[in-house]
């Protein structure tokens, strides 16, 4: 078995920072959504905190990214983090200090990179560490159509590896436990995932002996690719940006039928971030601007019942110092969150224009999610109740029983997600 696999044996939970700040959070607001999530949500599996890009940049201001703005870089080409942001990391220090409060908390620590070299490294020729080779000999012009930091990585020659090797170490010395490397599971100029900088990736890290999570953004992932991100690993988006409409999250069923049979332990296709409660405090792409989520509540429950029926990584987008009651609500929901840990069987069963229907299994229960996608609150039809395999339903989110006889009334853009 690849040791990778060990490192996410359930789908990693926890915050991101992107939905709130875009590419500008900084160390305090970091540090106020571990104290949260250490005396709100670790009890109930909540336990990574992941700072997003262009950390090591220090003008930063939305979602929207200064091109060639300079970079905070060490001696060996790698990015460090703008001082300005983060003042603990003054002096070389880097991220430890920031990893080690979260941790102290008994948290995990994860941040956000972009594949390759920094542009300004290779512009300047600056030094690779383990080498007499420089940043121009390394550098391939595979550039990101969205983001112009960086160069990609001639994986080809032993000190492009040597790169990503030193990278790998910096980070462990940082005491980062989770990486979403950007750019790199899809490309938008390439079409294809960057597989050799994938695998040279990988390797740096089983080399480092540190687990960490990898996760590859950003989508939607190709399916032929599947078993090529298992083996490399342990969460690739199926999406570009998940934002808060409607349109996006129907689209989520077309991809979580085609990847349910990737999911495993250690491999978690990844639907992307929860755009719930408060968001788009500094971030406005794809986003309303400073809002609380657009999806209604019954939407909130229909895309909290896919993820964690699917098996998704969940990754919350919103503040957590002021969350309110509800939201908070399906953050802590045990019995959703039971199901989400112990299913290991999953698949889309029915489908037509106003019904989805998913099945789950652990070992010892079965779960069911019947979606209603349609416009108009509905009952659910005998051809879809006759899946289910039971006298009776345990509603999840309300602890409401629901008889095989009796009449199942579900939301518009709603869901019953039972326990039979």
């Amino acid at each position: 078995m690849k040791e990778h696999l060990n490192y996410a044996p359930t789908p990693p939970m926890g915050w991101n920072s992107w939905d709130c700040y875009g590419a500008t959070v900084r160390e305090d607001e970091v540090k106020a959504h571990a104290d949260f999530m250490a005396d709100h949500l670790l009890k109930f599996g909540w336990e990574y905190v992941v700072v997003d890009i262009q950390w090591s940049e220090p003008e930063a201001v939305s979602t929207r990214y200064n091109d060639f703005f300079p970079l905070h870089m060490d001696e060996y080409s790698r990015l460090i983090p703008a001082e300005n942001r983060f003042p603990s990391a003054v002096d070389g220090v880097g991220f430890k200090a920031l990893g080690d409060y979260i941790h102290a908390k008994g948290l995990k620590f994860g941040i956000h990179i972009m594949r390759g070299i920094p542009r300004q490294a290779v512009h300047q020729n600056t030094a690779i560490k383990g080498t007499e080779k420089r940043a121009r000999d390394i550098a391939l012009n595979n550039i990101c159509p969205w983001n112009s930091d960086m160069y990609g990585v001639n994986v080809d020659v032993p000190e492009g590896q040597l790169y990503y090797d030193s990278l790998i170490e910096l980070y462990a010395s940082w005491g980062v436990d989770f990486i979403k490397v950007d750019d790199i599971a899809d490309s938008k100029l390439y079409h294809d995932a960057h597989k050799k900088e994938i695998v040279a990736i990988s390797q740096a890290i089983q080399k480092v002996g540190r687990p960490m999570i990898l996760s590859l953004s950003p989508g939607p992932a190709h399916l032929k690719n599947g078993t090529f991100f298992q083996d490399h690993a342990n969460m690739w988006r199926l999406t570009d940006d998940f934002w808060d409409h409607w349109d996006a999250l129907y689209n989520m069923f077309d991809r979580t039928a085609e990847w349910a049979s990737f999911v495993r332990p250690g491999n978690w296709p990844d639907c992307d971030m929860l755009p719930l409660g408060h968001i788009g405090l500094r971030a406005v792409d794809g986003g309303g601007g400073d809002n609380w989520t657009r999806f209604t509540k019954d939407e909130q429950y229909l895309l909290m019942s896919l993820w964690t029926i699917f098996g998704s990584p969940l990754m919350f987008g919103g503040t957590l110092p002021d969350i309110d009651d509800f939201t908070l609500s399906l953050l802590t929901n045990e019995s959703v969150l039971q199901m989400y840990r112990e299913v290991v069987e999953r698949r889309q069963v029915y489908r037509d224009d106003e019904w989805v229907v998913w099945q789950g299994y652990s070992e010892n229960d079965e779960y069911v999610a019947i979606f209603n996608v349609s416009d108009k609150d509905s009952v659910v039809p005998e051809e879809v109740k006759k899946l289910v395999e039971g006298t009776a339903l345990l509603d999840l989110w309300h602890g409401k029983m629901f008889e095989l006889e009796d009449e199942w009334e579900v939301a518009s853009h709603g869901v019953l997600l039972g326990k039979l």
